[in-house]
């Protein structure tokens, strides 16, 4: 009886730590990307990821902190060609002096959008994710901000048409990033996302390099 007592007590300690009592409703944590149990692959991604192969020379910005390592992982292993040709053109591109519109690859199918854009206010922002695309958002200058929403309080406005799907959500729950020349973000399916709201500055202005890269579920869809 003792035993049941204290694993009662410990129970209920437990539920405290892990929610937030709002007027006698408890709120659950907050998720914003896929999340893996896999301790091993973890560590196996983490430790790719800082050893860098997979920039092909590429080191004028790093994954930002919100990137899933994981998911990256993964899916530069099961499109490698894809993913080596995005990062090499990168690497030898001056993605300033580009002119804005569509660039093809090399190597590669994909193509690259530049645009020179400007932020605007959250409320006129619509939020989204893909279905079978992956988003590559690099912000080579001014600042953009990124909000990401949480997929425990967010729900789906429509069907996906074709790939993308907007969704209702939280503001209080979202949360939100600014991406500089520094940083590239990459918004796998996973990762519901709002993209160029307003930062803090006085200038909104911004040049966005956009490529689209194929979600692969498994290795027999390369």
């Amino acid at each position: 009886m003792k035993r049941i007592i204290l694993f009662a007590f410990l129970m209920l300690c437990f539920c405290g730590v892990n929610a937030k009592k709002n007027g006698g409703t408890s709120v659950s944590r907050a998720i914003y990307t896929n999340e893996y149990q896999d301790s091993k692959l973890k560590k196996k991604a983490k430790k790719w990821l800082k050893e860098g192969e997979w920039r092909q020379g590429f080191t004028a910005a790093d994954p930002h902190k919100s990137v899933n390592i994981v998911d990256f992982y993964i899916q530069y292993q099961r499109n490698p060609q894809q993913w080596k040709a995005l990062f090499a053109y990168l690497a030898k591109t001056d993605l300033l002096a580009l002119s804005k519109g569509k660039h093809p690859i090399e190597g590669s199918d994909l193509v690259i959008s530049v645009e020179d854009s400007s932020n605007g206010p959250l409320e006129k922002r619509r939020s989204e994710s893909h279905y079978k695309g992956i988003d590559f958002q690099y912000c080579v200058k001014g600042v953009e901000r990124f909000g990401i929403i949480d997929h425990v309080t967010s729900t789906p406005m429509s069907k996906y048409k074709p790939d993308v799907i907007h969704y209702n959500y939280d503001k209080s729950r979202a949360a939100f990033y600014d991406s500089t020349p520094d940083k590239f973000f990459i918004f796998f399916p996973g990762d519901w996302h709002i993209a160029k709201v307003n930062n803090d500055s006085s200038d909104q202005n911004i040049r966005v390099c956009v490529i689209k890269v194929r979600w692969i579920e498994n290795d027999t869809e390369k």
